[in-house]
């Protein structure tokens, strides 16, 4: 069983997968392999298969367990045995700068329906609330115009434009940075 929060919003739940997920989370990935391939990293072929998301059950665990990191999947409530998408909040730092990196994929069959933006909500609120966070932070491409716009009406700002920042495609390609910052922010302990 992965450790792990679950965080429940009005259609979704995101947690951890569990070994019992796999199989809905490969399908996942191959059914939406062309639909997320221009925003993403170059897959393995490995990436596509139950052997490597088993490893990665127990690898998001450890981050979660460490406060590395939480890759939460999205879970439809009324089909609980599904994976919709993906939110995942990276590269958890503390000490002077408390914040994370928020990356996210949704399913193309699902886009246009406000999931993605009740995911993220519910996420930022984990990350400032129960995570005891300052900021997150997300870049995405000039050219994801559709993601650009969900973070602004969401309440990110543009902080910067970072060139040849992530390998997309085989490629270094450009980002808009963007952030949120918790202003009801308080040390915690």
């Amino acid at each position: 069983m992965a450790e792990g929060p679950t965080i429940a919003s009005e259609r979704l739940v995101l947690r951890l997968l569990e070994p019992d997920d796999v199989p809905a989370v490969v399908a996942f990935h191959v059914a939406n392999a062309g639909h997320l391939a221009p925003t993403s990293p170059e897959r393995r072929p490995d990436f596509f298969t139950d052997a490597h998301w088993r490893r990665q059950v127990a690898l998001d665990g450890e981050d979660a367990a460490h406060d590395w990191a939480v890759r939460l999947f999205l879970f439809p409530k009324d089909a609980l045995g599904s994976v919709v998408g993906q939110l995942s909040l990276n590269n958890i730092v503390r000490g002077a700068a408390f914040w994370c990196d928020l990356g996210y994929a949704l399913a193309a069959d699902r886009q246009g329906q406000g999931l993605m933006a009740e995911a993220v909500l519910a996420a930022v609120r984990f990350a400032f609330d129960d995570l005891a966070l300052h900021r997150v932070r997300a870049a995405y491409l000039p050219t994801n115009e559709r993601s650009g716009r969900l973070l602004r009406r969401l309440g990110f700002v543009v902080e910067g434009y970072a060139r040849d920042y992530l390998l997309i495609q085989g490629r270094w390609q450009d980002q808009i940075l963007v952030g949120l910052t918790n202003p009801e922010w308080q040390p915690s302990g």
